[in-house]
Order: structure tokens, then sequence, then C-alpha cells
């Protein structure tokens, strides 16, 4: 317990630095947008704002997100830690369809020409310097603490550098050749950038929120029964997510005379199991013989 209470601390540490640093590049970003009247970077600061939201959710989720269960939550309170997840989904979602409209409107109507200079284009590269040393250490530190806010925050900041770059080259080709009309163009894989990482943290989130099978019953059932004294295992259902935490319920049949010989292969197939996808949480119901079953899933 003290070292998922320490990962979790770790975590934090991490979402506290991301969001200095968020902080910190949508003012550099905005200022340089202002100055040099580049729509396209000022968008790009208003996405770094939304990384910054999101590490602020990343942090409020860390907080509610306890994986000790209590009386009101006996099976933790990890969900919001996916809840969490899905609030970035959508400030991405919300980063998309700004990214959009400014694109649109550029089309539509003409705005003031762009006014890049050097300098402020050697910032906009120091600040993709940033925006890659904060998403590899934010996805390194995610991997390591087996963390899914850390590693949607990561996903989230790498949308940021793909929108920077793709800034950063239509600010070079107004600066070089003075072709306003790239910026425009750029806007639209930007988007598309955006809303891939949008899909991406739903697509490993919403299996968790919905109690999707998080083993195949198949996978259980071979191991279980390579347990002497196991008979006949059956009714079997899980869910959750390995590697952050999974619930496995099934049915047992065993062979054995007496009550604590039963306990005892019940506790060889848990240090199994928890061995295997732990950590687990586990429920076995031990049946007798004629209560013997072929349906190894639970049905």
């Amino acid at each position: 317990m003290s070292t998922v209470a320490d990962h979790r601390r770790q975590a934090q540490r991490v979402l506290f630095l991301a969001l200095g640093v968020n902080v910190a590049l949508t003012a550099i970003k905005a200022i340089v947008g202002v100055l040099s009247r580049s729509l396209s970077l000022q968008a790009d600061a208003l996405h770094s704002l939304t990384d910054a939201g999101s590490s602020i959710l990343g942090l409020v989720a860390m907080q509610w997100a306890n994986p000790h269960p209590d009386r009101d939550h006996p099976y933790g309170h990890q969900k919001f830690e996916a809840l969490g997840a899905l609030g970035i989904a959508a400030f991405l979602g919300m980063v998309c369809f700004e990214i959009l409209q400014s694109a649109v409107e550029r089309l539509l109507h003409k705005s003031s020409a762009v006014t890049i200079t050097g300098a402020e284009l050697w910032i906009v590269i120091l600040v993709l310097g940033m925006n890659i040393g904060l998403t590899l250490y934010e996805h390194h530190m995610g991997r390591k603490l087996n963390n899914s806010v850390l590693i949607a925050d990561a996903k989230h900041t790498l949308s940021d550098v793909w929108t920077t770059i793709i800034v950063l080259l239509g600010l070079i080709g107004v600066w070089t050749f003075n072709w306003a009309w790239l910026d425009v163009v750029l806007a639209f894989p930007v988007a598309a950038l955006v809303f891939w990482s949008a899909w991406e943290v739903l697509k490993s989130n919403i299996p968790w929120l919905v109690d999707e099978m998080a083993i195949a019953p198949e996978a259980i059932h071979e191991l279980v029964m390579t347990v002497p004294g196991v008979v006949n295992c059956h009714d079997i259902s899980s869910r959750g997510m390995v590697g952050r935490q999974v619930f496995i319920e099934m049915h047992l049949i065993v062979e054995a005379q007496d009550i604590p010989t039963a306990h005892d292969i019940t506790e060889q197939i848990e240090a199994l199991l928890q061995d295997r996808y732990g950590p687990a949480r586990i429920v076995i119901h031990v049946e007798p013989p004629d209560y013997e079953s072929s349906q190894i899933s639970f049905s």
C-alpha cells in the first residue's frame, strides 16, 4: 500500500511540474502570437492553455482516485482516474473545434498579415523543445508509475508538440516566402492530430468505465485448472484493467474432504492469479460436485 501511495505522490509532482511548464508556454506563445499577429500561434497558445487545464484536471482526479476501498466505495476510487482522462479527451475535442473554426474564419475573412521575425521564430523553436521534453518526461513517468492520468496528459502534450511543429512550419513559410496561406492550410492536419489524440484517450479508458471484460475467461480457466485438487471451474467473469486493478469472480469445484483443504486450494489459485494479472481482487465461490458445469464464461 505504501508503494501505491508513493507512486500517487510522484505522479502528482509530475502533474504540478507539467502545470507550471504549460502556463509558461501559454504565456510565451500568446505574447509572440500577438506581436507577430499570427492567428495560428495564438490558437497554439490556447492549446497550451488546455494543456494546463488538463494538468489541473489530472491533479483533481489523482486526489480522488484513491485505490483503497472505504464504506461508500467498497471497490476503491480508481475510476476517478478514468473520469479525469475522459475530461482530458473533452479538452482535446474543444481544441480541435477551435482550430477548425479559426482556419475557416481565415479562409472566409482576410486577416491582417503575419509579420514574424527571426527572433520570434527562435522563441517558438525553444518552446517546441520544452514541449517535447515535457511530453517525454510525462510519458516515461506514466509508464513507470502505471498511471493512466499521466499517460493521458502526455498524449495531450504530444498533440501540442505536433501543433507547434505545424505552426512553426507555417511561420517559416511566411517568414521565408511570404506564404500567408500556408498557415491556414496546415491548420487542418493540426485538427486531425488533436482529434486522434482524443480518440486514443477515449479508447484506453472507456473499457474501464463500462466494465468490459478484462481477461479472457478461457485464459483464467486454463490457469486455474493447473492447480492440484481443482475439478471444475465455471462462470468466470472479470472487469477492470490488467496492470491497474482487476476484479475476478468464479465458481469452483474442488476435490477436498474438509473446508481447510478447499481453502488451501483457493489460496493457491489466488496466488497464481495475483502473480499473472495482479493487482487483483478475487472472489471464489466453492460449490459441491453436483454443480459441475462446462459454461466457462459467466452468463
